[in-house]
């Protein structure tokens, strides 16, 4: 196929027409709100195949879409690991979280900790939370300007990269807020479902541009690719500073996972709701093989792309692999397909966008303002919403632009949010797990846990994929001991036998 050489005006009218369609659809679910349930869980209406796929959109972001392909290119599948451990965390979720999530009438993961443990520990955790998430999501909105820096660069030529940046963020910001604030969860999971479906569909468009652009197709490619050995998946080496292996996937994959999907807002918010128990456990399960098939797509992608930039002549440097996908849609795609893929690429965005806003916001009204305002009524309770979606999209804007000096925005991403998610996860499986553990204990062994974290992080060669292991394990231990040298309030809801 015929290189496109930069996007013109008639990609830009395609993604302009799906970023207008998308935020059109999102607000079919704009109805009148009668109360946080019906605001942040939908009133546990949803379907359980459209909460899995919502959890797959939730946590794919603009960066991963980008930034996988590029892992591959740079070195090979072993990424794959990972997401192995992803299917182990999601099991881990189903069978020891989503019980405890449903023996009460919650709408944040964090009144869980309020009922096992107390007000302090409540207070810490859904702080420590709004904190990570925010960091960690101005990341993934950053991914967003990569992408349109690249794509739109010739349309864009008389602005500045801070200019088109700017732009760009404040553009899929806006018009995923409009969506949130007036739809609600019912809106944000809805859209996840369609815009899964968009880029995924952009995807495998990819899959079949490429391989109709390297000379002998898929054989030429395979061998390619197999020669550099893009394909290796398995390293079980037991060097701690490797980042992937296989023990740090599956092991920290797993510890990530459960974490992330057990103790994060953004996705225990969509478990929320659903219809019952079951249909959360299935939808958590079901997500892990999604992710996988998703994940191996992209990752099918960057060896592609390894081979077609092996093979065509005068094949650019690329200062960083973040860029090497959306390079390539703007420069060898046909006109119409690359802005396709570009909006694919936005869909993600605005999905993982959207989980963010309204995540932040019900932690923000639930477990800080209803506990202080007990006297608010429930009207006022869903406009003090409302107002919260609208400041958490001011605020990840700005951090989207501080983001702009980071490194690779994947790995920068994870490792922000696994700091705070060693310390969150140990907490919760004190609750779970020991009817021993005090309120005082878990305060200290989560202060000990993030302190680790944040020790690895700055100042050690640890790889990402072990913050959560370390972590939980340090806070639960340190927790437990502590537990056990103070004074221990019965609390008559704490786990059950």
């Amino acid at each position: 196929m015929e290189p496109s050489v930069g996007l013109n005006a008639s990609d830009f009218l395609v993604i302009a027409g799906y970023l207008a369609a998308v935020t059109l659809f999102g607000l079919r679910f704009r109805r009148r709100q009668t109360s946080l349930k019906g605001y942040f869980l939908a009133d546990n209406r949803i379907s359980w195949w459209a909460i899995s796929l919502s959890i797959v959109a939730a946590e794919t972001s603009t960066l991963t879409i980008i930034s996988v392909p590029g892992l591959v290119y740079e070195q090979d599948f072993r990424f794959l690991q990972l997401v192995f451990g992803y299917i182990v965390g999601r099991v881990i979720v189903a069978l020891v979280l989503i019980p405890q999530y449903f023996r009460g009438d919650l709408i944040t993961a964090y009144q869980l900790i309020d009922r096992r443990f107390g007000s302090r520990l409540h207070t810490l955790s859904a702080g420590l939370f709004l904190v990570t998430r925010a960091a960690a999501e101005g990341v993934r909105v950053f991914a967003v300007a990569i992408v349109v820096r690249i794509a739109l660069g010739g349309i864009l030529s008389d602005m500045s990269d801070l200019g088109r940046d700017v732009s760009a963020i404040a553009i899929v910001t806006a018009l995923t807020l409009l969506y949130t604030f007036e739809g609600g969860m019912a809106a944000v999971i809805w859209t996840d479902v369609v815009q899964l479906a968009v880029y995924l569909a952009g995807a495998l468009t990819a899959v079949f541009v490429l391989s109709h652009s390297v000379p002998g197709g898929w054989p030429a490619i395979g061998s390619i690719a197999a020669q550099a050995g893009k394909f290796r998946v398995f390293d079980f080496s037991l060097n701690l500073h490797t980042t992937y292996t296989f023990w740090s996937g599956v092991i920290g994959g797993a510890f990530l996972t459960t974490a992330s999907h057990g103790t994060d807002q953004l996705i225990v918010q969509r478990l929320l709701a659903a219809r019952s128990e079951r249909h959360a456990k299935l939808a958590i399960v079901s997500s892990g093989f999604a992710i996988l098939f998703q994940f191996g797509l992209f990752m099918l992608i960057g060896a592609m792309l390894f081979a077609f930039y092996g093979v065509i002549p005068g094949a650019p440097h690329f200062p960083r692999t973040d860029v090497i996908f959306p390079t390539f849609i703007a420069t060898h795609m046909p006109h119409i397909v690359s802005g396709f893929l570009v909006a694919a690429i936005l869909a993600a965005a605005m999905s993982n966008l959207s989980a963010a806003l309204n995540s932040l916001s019900s932690t923000v009204v639930v477990d800080f303002y209803a506990r202080y305002s007990r006297q608010a009524t429930e009207q006022r309770r869903l406009r003090v919403s409302r107002v919260a979606t609208a400041a958490w999209a001011v605020l990840l804007f700005a951090l989207a632009l501080l983001a702009r000096h980071g490194g690779k925005v994947l790995e920068m991403g994870l490792s922000i949010a696994s700091v705070a998610y060693g310390s969150l996860l140990g907490v919760f499986l004190l609750g779970v797990l020991s009817s021993r553990a005090s309120e005082t204990g878990a305060i200290t062994g989560m202060i000990a846990g993030l302190a680790l974290n944040v020790y690895l992080w700055q100042f050690t060669r640890v790889p990402f994929t072990w913050y959560v292991v370390f972590g939980s394990v340090t806070t639960f231990l340190i927790g437990y001991v502590a537990s056990l040298m103070t004074p221990y309030p019965h609390r008559v809801d704490g786990p059950q036998p």
